[in-house]
């Protein structure tokens, strides 16, 4: 305790201590006086210390002496019911053990105040004699536990009987009725630990990864003599167990993944899993990605024993990865399970293309779920244009599974011819063109060429399919949030139709100033709308709503309504401010062309895509304008404007629209004469090449072709008609040339394809990628009809070139 004290600067203080221990208690407290003794004695207590009352009471004495006699004192002490001659052993055994302690070179300083050391530093000092006399409150038995499991209570004339604090040491343990702990103090845990020393014993539970701490942890529980100290300290376990540590943090931070870390090798790993999961999940497998063991064992061979932590990794990996870099990257290879057989990404696609519409692709495995399977993210936006055609046919990966159960919903009498099922399935997906005809039609049709048995479309039981083998269809919204999603398509359309532009309309009508007019208006006939602001922006429920007003199309009149981009803005302003213009015209265009053509002329233009005459005159008025328009400006934004524009049109429109018609009448001579050809072509080795002709035509020859088209390609158009003549007279005499053209023409209108893909949404489509499908067009008239000449320079690099310049 006193070489304790003298570190402390409380030599003093424990040596009187230490002295008032070593004797009788010079407290006296007789039998018949018990009252008055206790009362007296009060002046000394310390509520927190039972020494500090030894403190007390000789600094008391110290006082007392100085301003009494002998005989004075003595009387004192009798009145105050303290024993003399204990006192005068106190003293003397406080002034030999001084005297020693100045033999041992221990220093005893007084305080210039007189004041005691501080408290804690002579408790602590105290505590290093009476580490086997320290207890722990059990508050469910009302006693302490001391070491080695022993029982004691706080003795009832201790100061700290009626306020017991948590952890106690005592002077002395007396066993009486029951062990009793006389003179005690309360101490803290955290004095103990540093005077134990040697005598603690540690444990150590649970040790973990923690990934804020990049490290892994565990609980230490520190006991001196069996009484516990520490119950639960969070300890770095890579000081106490470095193999364990090191193979936590692999399992945890590495192979699981769960660490916050910079290290591209790391990343490019998690995506690399990321990958091989999703494989999982999309074929609905799980033994397909190699287990943990040997993720573990690839890491373990590869990282030094003594990485045990994040930081311990990160200085080892700054100087290893100077002299191999890709020493920690994972191959795709190994992540594949041996015996999980051939599992493709292309068989489980990411997207899902319909025509010029791609759309994602998500999966999920949960049995039961209403997504389980194949869902298809369809923007709203698009929803309008999307058709039922070749979702039947299912992705790849699940296609023979669908047949299989197709085959199996058959009546018995019918099903019986086609077992088992699943080799039927895989011989029809052998020979069959998914996605032409509804899968139910191309199944039937092609068991019964097997086998020769009758087999009907309406024989199949859709509804026995499994629901995981039906898409599902998830309409978003532009912040890819899900809208509805069902797995009917049809169903889907119909109810979701309104929903896009209520919603518009509603916070436009929100904002109707004093008169209550929207920004939305109906029924106009003239500019009455002052200046059309390209922009409207609202909130509405705390969120910003931002639209693109612009005129539109009503046929007999011209409405105002928001769109959700600034394209659809665009394509409707124009149309809408054709329109305008044209219901404005004292002389319909279309009608005076008409009544300039002969009778004769009129037959040959009524066979048309358009379906009449008048519908086709139409169009070609409609395309005049849209090349008056053009020329003078595009479409006005205000009345002014509007007017100028509209004089300048309303001077060329007749004219232009009559000499438009006579250059369709030649189109349209050259596209019946594509058609008859098409019709006497019925080879069925031509069948794909027959079918890419029709669908270009279809392409260059639509509805509304004349306005689509542009007047000033029209010559343009003719020559492309004439080139697809030439390519059908050509074709049966080498169809390996016309289908290897056919393929690299594909390509390129792929690419092009994935470029518009690419450019920002809600923006109108810069020009240069516009030209890039007549390049395509051009493409198709240097492969199949070189002669009739190119308007530019053209070719598959050519293209290539422009669609990367292209590119956002």
């Amino acid at each position: 305790m006193v070489i304790e004290a003298e570190r402390n600067g409380c030599a003093r203080e424990v040596m009187v201590i230490a002295a008032a221990l070593s004797i009788q208690d010079p407290r006296e407290r007789p039998a018949e006086k018990q009252t008055q003794a206790d009362q007296q004695h009060a002046r000394f207590r310390d509520e927190t210390s039972d020494f500090l009352a030894y403190l007390n009471l000789w600094r008391y004495i110290r006082e007392q002496q100085k301003e009494r006699g002998s005989s004075s004192f003595r009387r004192m002490c009798k009145q105050e019911y303290l024993n003399f001659l204990r006192i005068r052993e106190w003293q003397d055994i406080y002034a030999q053990l001084r005297t020693v302690a100045k033999q041992m070179g221990i220093e005893v300083k007084e305080s210039p105040t007189g004041a005691d050391a501080p408290e804690q530093a002579v408790h602590t000092s105290l505590l290093a004699g009476l580490l086997s006399h320290i207890g722990l409150k059990d508050t469910e038995k009302n006693e302490y536990v001391g070491a080695r499991n022993a029982k004691f209570a706080i003795f009832p004339g201790s100061a700290l009987f009626k306020k017991q604090p948590r952890f106690v040491m005592s002077a002395e343990l007396v066993e009486t009725s029951r062990l009793w702990a006389r003179v005690n103090a309360k101490v803290e845990p955290e004095w103990i630990e540093p005077l134990a020393g040697h005598l603690l014993k540690r444990t150590y539970s649970e040790p973990h990864w923690e990934k804020d701490q990049a490290a892994v942890m565990a609980y230490e529980r520190v006991t001196l003599y069996g009484v516990p100290i520490v119950a639960q300290r969070k300890i770095n376990f890579g000081r106490i167990d470095q193999e364990a540590s090191r193979e936590l943090f692999i399992r945890s931070a590495l192979v699981e993944g769960d660490w916050r870390t910079h290290h591209q090798f790391f990343h490019d790993n998690r995506k690399l899993l990321g990958e091989v999961e999703e494989l999982e999940h999309r074929a609905r497998r799980r033994d397909i990605l190699v287990d943990d063991e040997t993720l573990f064992d690839f890491y373990d061979q590869r990282i030094p024993g003594h990485v045990v932590s994040g930081a311990h990794f990160d200085s080892w990996w700054k100087q290893k990865r100077q002299e191999e870099p890709d020493a920690l990257d994972f191959e795709r290879s190994m992540l594949i399970n041996e015996k999980a057989g051939a599992v493709t990404k292309d068989d489980y696609p990411d997207s899902w293309r319909q025509g010029k519409l791609k759309f994602r692709v998500t999966y999920q495995f949960e049995p039961g779920a209403d997504a389980d399977g194949v869902t298809v993210h369809i923007p709203l936006q698009v929803l309008n244009q999307v058709t039922s055609e070749g979702f039947d046919w299912q992705i790849p990966g699940l296609r023979q599974d669908v047949v299989t159960e197709l085959i199996r919903s058959l009546p018995k009498p019918v099903r019986r011819h086609y077992v088992p099922a699943p080799d039927y399935a895989g011989r029809f997906l052998d020979r069959a063109v998914p996605l032409q005809e509804p899968l139910p039609f191309t199944l039937a049709r092609e068991l019964q060429r097997m086998v020769g048995v009758p087999v009907k479309a309406d024989d199949f039981d859709l509804s026995r399919v499994p629901d995981h083998l039906k898409i599902t269809f998830r309409v978003t919204d532009e912040r890819r949030r899900t809208v509805a999603e069902d797995k009917d398509l049809d169903a889907l359309k119909v109810q979701l139709r309104p929903k896009a532009r209520q919603a518009l309309s509603k916070a436009a009508a929100a904002t109707a100033g004093p008169s209550g007019e929207s920004i939305e208006r109906s029924g106009l006939t003239g500019w009455t709308i002052g200046t059309l602001d390209r922009v409207f922006e609202t909130r509405r429920a705390g969120q910003p709503v931002k639209a693109y007003p612009a005129l539109v199309d009503q046929g007999a009149t011209v409405a105002v309504r928001l769109f959700d981009t600034e394209a659809e803005q665009q394509q409707a302003m124009w149309r809408g401010t054709r329109r305008l213009i044209l219901l404005n015209i004292p002389v319909n265009p279309a009608k005076f062309a008409s009544d300039k053509l002969t009778n004769q002329q009129k037959l040959a233009l009524s066979r048309n895509p358009h379906g009449s005459v008048q519908a086709l005159f139409d169009d070609c008025a409609t395309a005049a304008a849209d090349r008056l328009i053009a020329a003078h400006g595009g479409p006005a934004w205000d009345e002014a404007s509007f007017r100028g524009l509209y004089d300048k049109v309303r001077a060329d429109l007749v004219d232009l629209t009559v000499r438009t018609i006579g250059q369709v009448q030649q189109i349209l001579a050259a596209w019946q004469a594509c058609e008859r050809r098409l019709k006497a072509t019925n080879s069925l080795v031509l069948v794909a090449n027959v079918a890419d002709v029709r669908e270009h035509l279809a392409r260059l020859v639509p509805p509304g072709f004349v306005t689509a088209t542009g007047l000033r390609r029209l010559p343009d158009l003719m020559r492309y008609l004439v080139a697809e003549d030439r390519r059908l007279q050509q074709m049966p005499t080498n169809v390996q040339r016309d289908t290897t053209r056919m393929a690299k023409v594909h390509e390129m209108q792929d690419e092009y394809a994935w470029l518009l893909e690419q450019l920002p949404q809600g923006r109108p489509v810069p020009q240069e990628v516009l030209d890039i499908r007549w390049m395509i067009e051009e493409l198709r008239v240097s492969y199949f009809a070189h002669a009739l000449g190119t308007a530019q320079p053209v070719s598959d690099k050519r293209i290539v070139k422009a669609i990367d310049a292209a590119a956002p």
